[in-house]
Protein backbone atom coordinates (compact mmCIF):
# COMPACT_ATOMS: atom_id res chain seq x y z
CA UNK A 1 0.00 0.00 0.00
CA UNK A 2 1.51 3.63 -1.22
CA UNK A 3 0.15 6.18 0.48
CA UNK A 4 0.76 9.55 1.72
CA UNK A 5 1.87 9.03 5.58
CA UNK A 6 -1.31 10.85 6.39
CA UNK A 7 -3.88 9.54 4.05
CA UNK A 8 -7.09 9.88 5.28
CA UNK A 9 -5.84 11.64 8.65
CA UNK A 10 -6.00 15.47 7.52
CA UNK A 11 -8.96 17.21 8.49
CA UNK A 12 -10.65 13.96 9.76
CA UNK A 13 -12.42 13.19 13.55
CA UNK A 14 -10.86 10.48 15.55
CA UNK A 15 -12.03 8.20 18.44
CA UNK A 16 -9.96 6.69 20.27
CA UNK A 17 -11.36 4.28 23.00
CA UNK A 18 -9.12 3.70 26.38
CA UNK A 19 -7.63 7.38 24.70
CA UNK A 20 -5.71 7.70 28.36
CA UNK A 21 -3.69 4.31 28.37
CA UNK A 22 -0.10 4.07 27.06
CA UNK A 23 -1.29 3.12 23.76
CA UNK A 24 -4.31 5.25 23.13
CA UNK A 25 -2.08 8.22 24.29
CA UNK A 26 0.45 7.69 21.90
CA UNK A 27 -1.90 6.91 19.10
CA UNK A 28 -3.86 10.22 20.21
CA UNK A 29 -0.75 12.59 19.88
CA UNK A 30 0.35 11.16 16.39
CA UNK A 31 -2.76 11.51 14.85
CA UNK A 32 -2.86 15.50 16.10
CA UNK A 33 0.89 15.66 14.58
CA UNK A 34 -0.18 14.51 11.56
CA UNK A 35 -3.18 17.06 10.62
CA UNK A 36 -6.29 15.38 12.46
CA UNK A 37 -8.81 18.21 12.59
CA UNK A 38 -10.24 16.88 16.16
CA UNK A 39 -8.95 13.40 18.60
CA UNK A 40 -11.07 12.40 21.01
CA UNK A 41 -9.77 10.56 23.72
CA UNK A 42 -12.34 8.13 25.36
CA UNK A 43 -11.58 6.78 28.54
CA UNK A 44 -13.47 5.06 32.18
CA UNK A 45 -10.86 7.00 33.50
CA UNK A 46 -11.13 11.08 34.43
CA UNK A 47 -7.38 11.59 34.17
CA UNK A 48 -3.65 9.10 33.96
CA UNK A 49 0.00 10.09 33.58
CA UNK A 50 -1.20 11.32 29.88
CA UNK A 51 -3.78 13.82 30.20
CA UNK A 52 -1.61 16.70 30.68
CA UNK A 53 0.18 15.83 27.38
CA UNK A 54 -3.03 15.23 25.34
CA UNK A 55 -4.72 18.99 26.75
CA UNK A 56 -1.39 20.31 25.58
CA UNK A 57 -1.71 19.17 22.20
CA UNK A 58 -5.50 19.82 21.73
CA UNK A 59 -6.81 16.23 22.48
CA UNK A 60 -10.43 16.17 23.95
CA UNK A 61 -9.87 13.52 26.89
CA UNK A 62 -13.75 12.41 27.64
CA UNK A 63 -14.62 10.26 30.46
CA UNK A 64 -17.40 7.51 29.73
CA UNK A 65 -18.14 4.03 30.06
CA UNK A 66 -17.71 1.65 26.74
CA UNK A 67 -20.34 -0.76 28.54
CA UNK A 68 -22.98 2.35 28.49
CA UNK A 69 -24.63 2.42 25.29
CA UNK A 70 -25.52 6.24 25.69
CA UNK A 71 -22.02 7.30 26.56
CA UNK A 72 -20.37 5.14 23.42
CA UNK A 73 -23.07 7.28 20.93
CA UNK A 74 -22.55 10.57 22.62
CA UNK A 75 -18.72 9.87 22.15
CA UNK A 76 -18.63 8.67 18.54
CA UNK A 77 -21.27 11.36 17.01
CA UNK A 78 -19.31 12.89 13.85
CA UNK A 79 -16.53 10.56 13.94
CA UNK A 80 -14.88 10.02 10.65
CA UNK A 81 -12.94 6.75 12.07
CA UNK A 82 -12.92 4.76 15.82
CA UNK A 83 -10.06 3.04 16.86
CA UNK A 84 -11.17 0.75 19.92
CA UNK A 85 -8.65 -0.46 22.42
CA UNK A 86 -10.15 0.27 25.48
CA UNK A 87 -10.19 -3.43 27.32
CA UNK A 88 -9.56 -4.79 31.30
CA UNK A 89 -8.40 -8.01 32.28
CA UNK A 90 -5.13 -8.35 30.62
CA UNK A 91 -3.08 -8.91 33.60
CA UNK A 92 -2.75 -8.94 37.70
CA UNK A 93 -5.83 -8.64 39.23
CA UNK A 94 -8.38 -7.66 36.60
CA UNK A 95 -8.09 -11.22 35.13
CA UNK A 96 -9.99 -12.43 38.10
CA UNK A 97 -12.73 -10.02 37.98
CA UNK A 98 -15.02 -12.00 35.22
CA UNK A 99 -18.19 -9.85 34.98
CA UNK A 100 -16.39 -6.55 34.14
CA UNK A 101 -13.80 -8.26 31.70
CA UNK A 102 -17.15 -9.53 29.59
CA UNK A 103 -18.56 -6.57 29.96
CA UNK A 104 -16.09 -4.40 28.73
CA UNK A 105 -14.74 -7.04 26.49
CA UNK A 106 -17.48 -8.35 24.55
CA UNK A 107 -20.34 -5.58 25.56
CA UNK A 108 -18.47 -3.06 24.96
CA UNK A 109 -17.73 -3.83 21.48
CA UNK A 110 -20.76 -4.30 20.51
CA UNK A 111 -22.16 -0.63 21.60
CA UNK A 112 -19.08 0.61 19.49
CA UNK A 113 -20.02 -1.67 16.34
CA UNK A 114 -23.88 -0.72 16.81
CA UNK A 115 -23.10 2.94 17.10
CA UNK A 116 -20.84 3.15 14.03
CA UNK A 117 -23.25 1.60 12.06
CA UNK A 118 -25.74 3.74 13.45
CA UNK A 119 -23.78 6.98 13.05
CA UNK A 120 -22.45 6.33 9.38
CA UNK A 121 -18.97 5.65 11.03
CA UNK A 122 -17.14 4.06 7.78
CA UNK A 123 -13.61 2.72 9.68
CA UNK A 124 -13.48 1.05 13.13
CA UNK A 125 -9.47 -0.46 13.58
CA UNK A 126 -9.71 -2.88 16.64
CA UNK A 127 -6.57 -3.48 19.25
CA UNK A 128 -6.87 -7.32 19.82
CA UNK A 129 -3.75 -9.62 20.98
CA UNK A 130 -2.15 -12.78 20.14
CA UNK A 131 -4.64 -14.82 22.86
CA UNK A 132 -7.34 -15.44 20.54
CA UNK A 133 -4.94 -18.02 18.47
CA UNK A 134 -2.85 -18.52 21.44
CA UNK A 135 -3.88 -20.74 24.50
CA UNK A 136 -0.64 -23.00 26.25
CA UNK A 137 0.98 -24.51 22.90
CA UNK A 138 3.63 -23.65 21.25
CA UNK A 139 3.60 -21.42 17.80
CA UNK A 140 6.97 -20.94 15.95
CA UNK A 141 6.22 -17.90 12.98
CA UNK A 142 2.61 -18.21 13.31
CA UNK A 143 0.68 -16.43 11.07
CA UNK A 144 -2.85 -15.21 10.53
CA UNK A 145 -4.20 -18.51 8.62
CA UNK A 146 -4.13 -20.12 12.23
CA UNK A 147 -7.56 -20.95 13.59
CA UNK A 148 -9.09 -18.90 16.66
CA UNK A 149 -7.85 -20.73 20.04
CA UNK A 150 -10.90 -23.13 21.18
CA UNK A 151 -13.20 -20.72 23.14
CA UNK A 152 -14.01 -23.27 26.27
CA UNK A 153 -9.77 -24.27 26.08
CA UNK A 154 -8.99 -20.76 27.05
CA UNK A 155 -7.18 -20.50 30.79
CA UNK A 156 -8.19 -16.70 31.17
CA UNK A 157 -11.60 -14.72 30.70
CA UNK A 158 -9.29 -12.08 28.82
CA UNK A 159 -8.03 -14.21 25.92
CA UNK A 160 -11.79 -15.67 25.53
CA UNK A 161 -13.08 -12.07 25.48
CA UNK A 162 -11.15 -10.66 23.22
CA UNK A 163 -11.57 -13.86 20.61
CA UNK A 164 -15.26 -12.81 20.73
CA UNK A 165 -14.92 -9.54 20.15
CA UNK A 166 -12.78 -10.04 17.32
CA UNK A 167 -14.46 -12.47 15.49
CA UNK A 168 -17.71 -10.10 15.98
CA UNK A 169 -15.89 -6.86 14.98
CA UNK A 170 -14.62 -9.06 11.92
CA UNK A 171 -17.82 -10.30 10.74
CA UNK A 172 -19.39 -6.90 10.87
CA UNK A 173 -17.25 -5.88 8.12
CA UNK A 174 -19.04 -5.31 5.00
CA UNK A 175 -22.33 -4.16 7.24
CA UNK A 176 -24.30 -1.24 5.20
CA UNK A 177 -24.76 1.65 7.73
CA UNK A 178 -27.70 2.51 8.77
CA UNK A 179 -28.14 6.40 7.21
CA UNK A 180 -28.66 4.37 3.78
CA UNK A 181 -25.75 6.36 2.23
CA UNK A 182 -24.83 3.43 0.48
CA UNK A 183 -21.56 3.11 2.37
CA UNK A 184 -20.35 0.17 4.31
CA UNK A 185 -18.86 -0.21 7.79
CA UNK A 186 -15.01 -1.54 7.11
CA UNK A 187 -13.76 -3.19 10.06
CA UNK A 188 -10.02 -5.13 10.36
CA UNK A 189 -7.62 -6.23 13.75
CA UNK A 190 -4.60 -5.16 14.68
CA UNK A 191 -3.14 -8.49 16.70
CA UNK A 192 -0.01 -6.46 18.59
CA UNK A 193 2.88 -8.14 20.71
CA UNK A 194 3.38 -7.51 24.12
CA UNK A 195 3.79 -3.89 24.68
CA UNK A 196 7.04 -1.67 25.33
CA UNK A 197 8.18 1.67 25.61
CA UNK A 198 8.68 4.91 27.96
CA UNK A 199 5.43 4.76 30.53
CA UNK A 200 3.95 1.18 29.67
CA UNK A 201 1.20 0.58 32.43
CA UNK A 202 1.33 -3.08 32.46
CA UNK A 203 4.58 -4.99 32.25
CA UNK A 204 7.15 -3.31 33.09
CA UNK A 205 6.16 -1.83 36.25
CA UNK A 206 4.90 -4.98 38.12
CA UNK A 207 8.50 -6.27 37.02
CA UNK A 208 10.38 -3.66 38.48
CA UNK A 209 8.08 -3.30 41.23
CA UNK A 210 8.69 -7.00 41.99
CA UNK A 211 12.64 -7.22 41.42
CA UNK A 212 12.97 -3.84 43.58
CA UNK A 213 11.15 -5.96 46.34
CA UNK A 214 13.71 -8.95 45.70
CA UNK A 215 10.18 -10.94 44.80
CA UNK A 216 10.98 -11.82 41.35
CA UNK A 217 13.07 -15.34 42.20
CA UNK A 218 12.72 -17.48 39.19
CA UNK A 219 12.64 -17.55 35.85
CA UNK A 220 10.33 -19.46 33.77
CA UNK A 221 10.46 -22.14 31.65
CA UNK A 222 13.32 -23.40 29.23
CA UNK A 223 15.99 -19.99 28.06
CA UNK A 224 15.17 -21.18 24.91
CA UNK A 225 11.75 -20.33 24.91
CA UNK A 226 11.23 -16.96 22.67
CA UNK A 227 8.31 -14.61 22.52
CA UNK A 228 7.41 -11.11 20.82
CA UNK A 229 7.71 -7.40 22.11
CA UNK A 230 6.37 -4.09 20.03
CA UNK A 231 7.62 -0.98 20.74
CA UNK A 232 4.79 1.82 21.28
CA UNK A 233 5.59 3.44 18.07
CA UNK A 234 5.83 0.64 15.77
CA UNK A 235 2.64 -0.39 17.06
CA UNK A 236 1.05 3.15 16.74
CA UNK A 237 2.50 3.19 13.16
CA UNK A 238 0.57 -0.26 12.73
CA UNK A 239 -2.26 1.25 13.79
CA UNK A 240 -2.13 4.52 11.12
CA UNK A 241 -1.40 2.10 8.34
CA UNK A 242 -4.37 0.06 9.32
CA UNK A 243 -6.80 2.83 9.00
CA UNK A 244 -5.35 4.46 6.03
CA UNK A 245 -5.92 0.48 4.57
CA UNK A 246 -9.46 0.59 5.21
CA UNK A 247 -10.06 3.97 2.90
CA UNK A 248 -12.44 3.62 0.44
CA UNK A 249 -11.88 6.83 -1.78
CA UNK A 250 -8.44 6.66 -3.14
CA UNK A 251 -8.34 6.25 -6.62
CA UNK A 252 -5.44 3.87 -7.48
CA UNK A 253 -6.79 1.92 -5.37
CA UNK A 254 -9.73 0.90 -7.55
CA UNK A 255 -12.22 1.06 -4.34
CA UNK A 256 -9.87 -2.21 -2.85
CA UNK A 257 -10.17 -1.91 0.68
CA UNK A 258 -6.83 -4.09 1.50
CA UNK A 259 -7.27 -4.20 5.52
CA UNK A 260 -11.00 -4.84 5.16
CA UNK A 261 -12.28 -7.80 7.62
CA UNK A 262 -8.14 -8.81 8.14
CA UNK A 263 -6.71 -9.42 11.26
CA UNK A 264 -2.57 -8.45 11.60
CA UNK A 265 -0.06 -9.48 13.57
CA UNK A 266 2.13 -7.31 14.64
CA UNK A 267 5.87 -6.89 16.36
CA UNK A 268 9.58 -6.20 16.33
CA UNK A 269 10.37 -8.55 14.35
CA UNK A 270 12.72 -9.93 16.73
CA UNK A 271 11.57 -12.89 18.96
CA UNK A 272 13.42 -13.46 22.62
CA UNK A 273 13.11 -14.74 25.65
CA UNK A 274 11.29 -12.80 27.98
CA UNK A 275 13.71 -13.40 31.02
CA UNK A 276 16.55 -12.32 28.77
CA UNK A 277 14.73 -9.03 27.16
CA UNK A 278 13.95 -7.75 30.68
CA UNK A 279 18.01 -7.88 31.98
CA UNK A 280 19.15 -4.84 30.65
CA UNK A 281 16.23 -2.94 32.09
CA UNK A 282 16.94 -4.94 35.36
CA UNK A 283 20.88 -4.52 35.00
CA UNK A 284 20.44 -0.34 33.98
CA UNK A 285 17.83 0.05 37.48
CA UNK A 286 20.53 -2.38 39.82
CA UNK A 287 18.03 -4.64 41.03
CA UNK A 288 19.01 -8.54 41.18
CA UNK A 289 18.50 -10.85 38.17
CA UNK A 290 16.51 -14.33 38.76
CA UNK A 291 18.77 -17.18 38.91
CA UNK A 292 16.99 -19.95 39.54
CA UNK A 293 14.21 -21.42 37.51
CA UNK A 294 10.91 -23.07 37.27
CA UNK A 295 9.69 -25.52 34.80
CA UNK A 296 6.33 -24.24 33.14
CA UNK A 297 4.33 -27.22 35.05
CA UNK A 298 5.25 -25.93 38.94
CA UNK A 299 5.02 -22.38 37.28
CA UNK A 300 1.37 -23.76 36.56
CA UNK A 301 0.52 -24.92 40.12
CA UNK A 302 2.14 -21.70 41.97
CA UNK A 303 0.11 -19.87 39.84
CA UNK A 304 -3.48 -21.79 39.79
CA UNK A 305 -2.69 -21.53 44.27
CA UNK A 306 -2.68 -17.74 43.48
CA UNK A 307 -5.47 -17.61 41.19
CA UNK A 308 -7.15 -19.76 43.69
CA UNK A 309 -6.40 -17.85 46.97
CA UNK A 310 -7.26 -14.23 44.98
CA UNK A 311 -10.99 -15.56 43.49
CA UNK A 312 -11.50 -15.79 47.59
CA UNK A 313 -10.66 -12.09 47.85
CA UNK A 314 -12.64 -11.66 44.74
CA UNK A 315 -14.43 -8.55 46.66
CA UNK A 316 -11.54 -6.78 47.01
CA UNK A 317 -10.02 -7.43 43.89
CA UNK A 318 -10.05 -3.47 43.09
CA UNK A 319 -8.97 -2.45 46.52
CA UNK A 320 -5.57 -0.63 45.91
CA UNK A 321 -3.66 -1.96 49.35
CA UNK A 322 -4.28 -5.89 47.62
CA UNK A 323 -1.30 -6.35 45.81
CA UNK A 324 -0.81 -7.84 42.29
CA UNK A 325 -0.64 -11.79 42.89
CA UNK A 326 3.02 -13.24 41.87
CA UNK A 327 1.98 -15.30 38.44
CA UNK A 328 -1.14 -16.35 37.05
CA UNK A 329 -1.85 -19.36 34.69
CA UNK A 330 -2.04 -17.60 31.91
CA UNK A 331 0.87 -15.20 32.45
CA UNK A 332 2.77 -18.60 32.74
CA UNK A 333 1.90 -19.68 29.04
CA UNK A 334 2.92 -15.95 27.92
CA UNK A 335 6.40 -15.96 29.45
CA UNK A 336 6.87 -19.87 29.64
CA UNK A 337 5.79 -20.96 25.96
CA UNK A 338 7.19 -20.37 22.96
CA UNK A 339 4.75 -18.08 20.77
CA UNK A 340 5.79 -15.88 17.79
CA UNK A 341 4.26 -14.44 14.91
CA UNK A 342 5.33 -12.96 11.46
CA UNK A 343 4.40 -9.39 10.48
CA UNK A 344 4.31 -10.41 6.70
CA UNK A 345 1.07 -9.61 6.31
CA UNK A 346 0.97 -6.26 7.54
CA UNK A 347 4.20 -5.36 5.55
CA UNK A 348 2.35 -6.67 2.67
CA UNK A 349 -0.71 -5.44 2.74
CA UNK A 350 -0.69 -2.40 4.45
CA UNK A 351 3.18 -1.27 4.33
CA UNK A 352 4.53 -1.95 7.67
CA UNK A 353 8.04 -1.73 8.68
CA UNK A 354 9.32 -1.66 12.44
CA UNK A 355 10.73 2.03 12.58
CA UNK A 356 12.49 1.34 15.79
CA UNK A 357 14.74 -1.37 16.69
CA UNK A 358 13.89 -3.38 20.06
CA UNK A 359 17.25 -2.06 20.92
CA UNK A 360 16.71 1.70 20.19
CA UNK A 361 13.52 1.02 22.05
CA UNK A 362 14.79 -0.54 25.62
CA UNK A 363 17.51 1.78 25.48
CA UNK A 364 14.70 4.31 25.53
CA UNK A 365 12.83 2.72 27.85
CA UNK A 366 15.59 2.07 30.58
CA UNK A 367 16.92 5.74 29.94
CA UNK A 368 12.79 6.71 31.24
CA UNK A 369 12.84 4.03 34.21
CA UNK A 370 16.23 5.28 35.19
CA UNK A 371 14.62 9.28 35.80
CA UNK A 372 11.68 7.51 37.07
CA UNK A 373 13.65 6.05 39.89
CA UNK A 374 15.62 9.13 40.61
CA UNK A 375 12.67 10.82 41.42
CA UNK A 376 10.88 8.30 43.09
CA UNK A 377 11.59 6.64 47.29
CA UNK A 378 13.63 3.84 47.18
CA UNK A 379 13.55 1.01 48.85
CA UNK A 380 15.35 -2.03 50.01
CA UNK A 381 13.96 -5.22 49.32
CA UNK A 382 10.82 -6.86 51.46
CA UNK A 383 13.41 -9.35 53.18
CA UNK A 384 15.10 -6.31 54.43
CA UNK A 385 11.75 -4.72 55.71
CA UNK A 386 10.83 -8.16 57.22
CA UNK A 387 13.81 -8.57 59.06
CA UNK A 388 13.70 -5.12 60.61
CA UNK A 389 10.14 -4.19 61.59
CA UNK A 390 9.78 -8.48 62.70
CA UNK A 391 13.07 -7.88 64.94
CA UNK A 392 12.74 -4.61 66.58
CA UNK A 393 8.51 -5.75 67.27
CA UNK A 394 10.02 -9.15 69.06
CA UNK A 395 12.83 -6.73 70.97
CA UNK A 396 10.07 -4.26 72.21
CA UNK A 397 7.61 -7.07 72.66
CA UNK A 398 10.14 -9.45 74.91
CA UNK A 399 11.14 -5.77 76.84
CA UNK A 400 8.38 -4.62 77.97
CA UNK A 401 5.16 -6.44 77.63
CA UNK A 402 3.85 -8.63 80.06
CA UNK A 403 3.60 -12.45 79.75
CA UNK A 404 0.54 -12.90 77.37
CA UNK A 405 -0.12 -14.47 73.61
CA UNK A 406 3.21 -15.22 71.89
CA UNK A 407 5.18 -12.63 74.02
CA UNK A 408 7.03 -15.79 76.69
CA UNK A 409 7.97 -17.16 73.31
CA UNK A 410 9.58 -13.98 72.11
CA UNK A 411 11.14 -13.36 75.16
CA UNK A 412 12.90 -16.84 75.44
CA UNK A 413 14.58 -16.32 71.85
CA UNK A 414 15.77 -12.88 73.07
CA UNK A 415 17.12 -13.62 75.94
CA UNK A 416 19.01 -16.17 74.86
CA UNK A 417 21.03 -13.64 72.99
CA UNK A 418 20.97 -11.14 75.08
CA UNK A 419 21.12 -13.29 78.67
CA UNK A 420 18.88 -10.15 80.51
CA UNK A 421 15.54 -8.40 80.27
CA UNK A 422 17.81 -5.29 81.06
CA UNK A 423 20.06 -6.13 78.29
CA UNK A 424 17.11 -6.48 76.05
CA UNK A 425 15.56 -3.21 77.37
CA UNK A 426 19.02 -1.37 76.22
CA UNK A 427 19.54 -3.03 72.99
CA UNK A 428 16.01 -1.59 71.96
CA UNK A 429 16.99 1.81 73.24
CA UNK A 430 19.70 1.60 71.69
CA UNK A 431 18.50 0.30 68.30
CA UNK A 432 15.72 3.02 68.66
CA UNK A 433 18.02 5.96 69.26
CA UNK A 434 20.65 4.80 66.42
CA UNK A 435 17.72 4.76 63.72
CA UNK A 436 16.41 7.79 64.63
CA UNK A 437 19.64 9.37 64.32
CA UNK A 438 20.25 8.06 61.29
CA UNK A 439 16.86 8.98 60.23
CA UNK A 440 17.61 12.79 61.13
CA UNK A 441 20.80 12.57 58.87
CA UNK A 442 18.73 10.55 55.88
CA UNK A 443 16.75 13.81 56.18
CA UNK A 444 19.18 16.16 56.16
CA UNK A 445 21.00 14.27 53.28
CA UNK A 446 17.80 14.04 51.09
CA UNK A 447 17.37 17.73 51.54
CA UNK A 448 20.09 18.14 49.52
CA UNK A 449 19.60 15.76 46.78
CA UNK A 450 16.20 14.41 46.57
CA UNK A 451 14.40 16.83 48.81
CA UNK A 452 10.57 15.63 46.99
CA UNK A 453 11.34 12.56 48.90
CA UNK A 454 13.03 13.80 52.33
CA UNK A 455 10.17 13.22 54.81
CA UNK A 456 9.81 9.69 52.91
CA UNK A 457 13.80 8.96 53.73
CA UNK A 458 13.52 10.36 57.55
CA UNK A 459 10.08 7.73 58.32
CA UNK A 460 11.54 4.44 56.07
CA UNK A 461 15.21 5.32 57.35
CA UNK A 462 13.60 5.40 60.81
CA UNK A 463 12.02 1.74 60.60
CA UNK A 464 15.01 0.45 58.30
CA UNK A 465 17.92 1.84 59.73
CA UNK A 466 21.24 1.67 57.35
CA UNK A 467 19.40 -0.85 55.09
CA UNK A 468 17.41 2.49 53.93
CA UNK A 469 20.22 4.59 54.74
CA UNK A 470 22.64 2.95 52.33
CA UNK A 471 20.55 3.32 49.65
CA UNK A 472 20.18 7.28 49.98
CA UNK A 473 24.20 7.40 50.23
CA UNK A 474 24.58 5.31 47.08
CA UNK A 475 22.37 8.03 45.12
CA UNK A 476 24.51 10.62 46.73
CA UNK A 477 27.28 9.13 45.48
CA UNK A 478 26.14 8.77 41.86
CA UNK A 479 25.12 12.35 41.63
CA UNK A 480 28.18 13.50 42.84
Amino acid sequence: MHLSQNEGIEGKTFVVTGGLGFVGSALCLDLLRRGARQVRAFDFRSQSQFSEHLHQHGAQCIQGDVTQKNDVEKVLRGADCVFHLASFGMSGKEMLQFGRVDDVNINGTCHILDACLNLGIQRLIYVSTYNVVFGGKEIVNGNEVLPYFPIDDHVDPYGRSKSLAEQLVLKNNGRPLKKKTGKCLHTCAIRPAAIYGPGEERHFPRIVSLAKLGLLPFKIGDPSVKTDWIYIDNLVLALILASMGLLDDIPEKERRLVAAGQPYFVSDGSPVNTFEFIRPLLLGLDYDLPTSSLAVPQALRLGKIFWGFYTLLYPWLDRWWLPQPLILPAEVYKVGVTHNFSFLKAKEELGYVPMVTPREGMAATISYWRERKRKALDGPTIYAWIFVVIGMCTLFCAAYLPDIGPVPFFRAISLFFFRSVWMLRTVFLTATILHLGEAVYAWNLANRVDPHNARGWFWQTFALGIFSLRLLLKRVKKQS
